[in-house]
């Protein structure tokens, strides 16, 4: 299943079971000890905390966010039950459609701002005309792009 591009998935929808398993643990550094341990599968449910009704994932659109370790077409969880506060990623309606930005409070004002040093954002003032939605948990990414 292909999630849609930033639009929010209510994870209820999720099949329950979803277990996919670990082939082996993959070094990126010095061998653990510990790896003789590590158990034979991974529960991405409770791994990503996507069991929780505020949760949501969206998949990303473009580029903006590349400085900030979001790519296009990452697929990133959201809640919507965090309180939005000073550097965390937001999802965040503007002008009707969903956004990705940096939260940032300049002189007491919030402000949404894009991480991608290459290209140029028009700075958004989070005021009433913007719902911040919920706050970037956590991401997922397909490196075979």
């Amino acid at each position: 299943m292909m999630l849609p591009l930033m639009q929010p998935v209510p994870l209820a929808d999720v099949p329950p079971g979803l277990v996919p398993r670990i082939i082996a643990a993959a070094g990126a550094g010095f061998p653990s000890p510990a790896q003789d341990w590590a158990c034979d599968s991974i529960n991405l449910i409770d791994l990503l905390r996507l069991d929780r009704a505020a949760s949501f994932v969206f998949r990303i659109d473009g580029s903006s966010m590349r400085d900030a370790g979001i790519q296009d077409n990452d697929v990133v969880v959201v809640d919507r039950d965090t309180r939005p506060s000073d550097g965390h990623i937001v999802i965040a309606i503007v002008d009707g459609g969903f956004v990705c930005r940096q939260l940032v409070f300049r002189e007491g004002v919030p402000h949404l701002e894009a991480r991608n040093a290459t290209m140029s954002y028009p700075v958004t003032i989070a005021d009433e005309a913007v719902d911040v939605w919920g706050v970037v948990r956590s991401g997922v990414r397909d490196y075979r792009r």
